[in-house]
């Protein structure tokens, strides 16, 4: 069963990908070289504590973290360490935030200094197929149109879809009906209606698509240690077309 909010419902999830979209923004500000992942994991708690939120993923299945921040071969729910960043890093923050009953979600991948051309252009793919499936969001459209436009996109620029991750539905829980792959038939899935709320994330490598989880149960990993790139937007399915929840305004950058 896929929800389908009410106008209430949906302001309150956009209130809560505010706040995410305000995380991301602070990020953007302090992820330079030298400063811990940890120590971005404490600010962005700290920021969503401060507009009256609670972090999403924290204690949620046992994660010990407020954010999944991972970096480089890291594909997602990567925990915050006393590990440093590096010039040329590339490093994926994904953010979640619950506040009057209603969860937010995204993410969003960004360079620390300066990064060769390769991983500059990953990142602006891996962004570009996050909004060629956006627009697919439309009422009447199949699921599958938003998955197959966001593989093509991908594949046609020489890089690989992670197929052991998908995105969801949200709402009153963070993970909802239904699951929203990056790959597959443009015929498959539900049919899209007003009200729905999906979180819509491409997670892209640079080499293979195949991926493992490490010991730790959690941190997942490129298969041939390529670089991956991870980017999310709350997405309500309106009677107009897609409207982006967690963007912070024109130019959709964080």
């Amino acid at each position: 069963m896929i929800a389908q909010r009410r106008p209430d419902e949906v302001d309150k999830i956009a209130e809560s990908a505010r706040i995410v979209a305000g995380a991301l923004r602070l990020v953007k500000r302090e992820a330079k070289e030298g400063v811990t992942t940890k120590e971005l994991d404490t600010k962005v708690e700290a920021f969503i504590r401060s507009e009256g939120a609670t972090p999403s993923f924290k204690g949620y299945r046992g994660f010990p973290a407020s954010t999944c921040i991972s970096v480089n071969d890291v594909v997602v729910h990567g925990i915050p360490s006393e590990q440093t960043l590096r010039g040329g890093d590339v490093v994926s923050i994904d953010v979640g935030a619950y506040k009057d009953g209603y969860h937010g979600d995204g993410a969003w991948t960004f360079p620390v200094g300066e990064i060769c051309d390769e991983a500059t252009r990953l990142l602006e793919v891996t962004r570009e197929a996050l909004h060629q499936g956006i627009d697919r969001a439309r009422p009447g459209s199949r699921l599958g149109q938003i998955s197959n436009a966001i593989q093509r996109h991908v594949e046609s620029n020489g890089f690989s879809v992670v197929r052991m991750l998908v995105g969801h539905g949200i709402g009153t829980e963070l993970h909802e009906e239904p699951q929203v792959p990056n790959f597959g038939s443009a015929q498959q899935g539900p049919t899209l209606a007003p009200g729905m709320v999906l979180a819509i994330e491409p997670m892209v490598n640079m080499g293979g698509y195949e991926v493992y989880t490490q010991k730790d149960g959690w941190t997942v990993v490129t298969q041939d240690s390529s670089l991956s790139a991870h980017f999310e937007h709350t997405v309500v399915i309106t009677e107009n077309g897609p409207r982006i929840l967690t963007t912070p305004g024109p130019g959709d950058t964080p």
